[in-house]
């Protein structure tokens, strides 16, 4: 067993169950709720969304060339609230997903120990690859739990269900 080629078919399939994860939780919801925040500083779905989608593009475009956090990343802007609709939510988050997945698709095993930088300071690719691991998944909870909490009784599992 190559333990490079196993790291990046394992880490692929993970990125991809969570987004999946994501998706069937927010599938659950009427539009509004996509929008709903428990207060102002706490975050709705769709802002989740807008900031997950901007770290990926931002993180996995030029990956091996340039900084992951861009120039052109207005990262505060992501925490407002200003989509209007499902459609939009879904266009961002497909968007975002995109370029990550393409990029983790493209990683060679000898890519693995290379060096980027984020945020000025330097990673090897596996370290990116595990922050971006820590963070997505951290957010994906929060959608997993936020839809959870607004469906109540009317939540459908995304696991296996309580006592089965």
């Amino acid at each position: 067993m190559n333990i490079a080629s196993e790291y990046l078919k394992t880490v692929t399939q993970r990125f991809g169950e969570s987004k999946i994860s994501a998706e069937k939780a927010m599938e659950q919801l009427e539009e509004r709720e996509l929008f709903w925040s428990l207060n102002e500083e706490s975050n709705s779905i769709a802002v989740i969304v807008k900031h997950m989608s901007g770290n990926m593009v931002s993180r996995w475009t030029d990956f091996f060339t340039t900084d992951g956090e861009k120039p052109t990343r207005n990262r505060d802007d992501e925490f407002v609230g200003d989509l209007q609709n499902k459609e939009q939510v879904m266009e961002l988050w497909e968007h975002g997903w995109e370029v990550f997945l393409t990029t983790l698709k493209a990683i060679q095993e000898d890519d693995l120990l290379k060096t980027i930088t984020i945020r000025n300071e330097p990673h090897t690719v596996i370290e990116a690859i595990e922050r971006q691991m820590y963070h997505y998944s951290y957010h994906v909870g929060q959608i997993v739990y936020l839809a959870k909490m607004l469906k109540s009784s009317n939540w459908n599992t995304l696991t296996i269900p309580r006592k089965k």
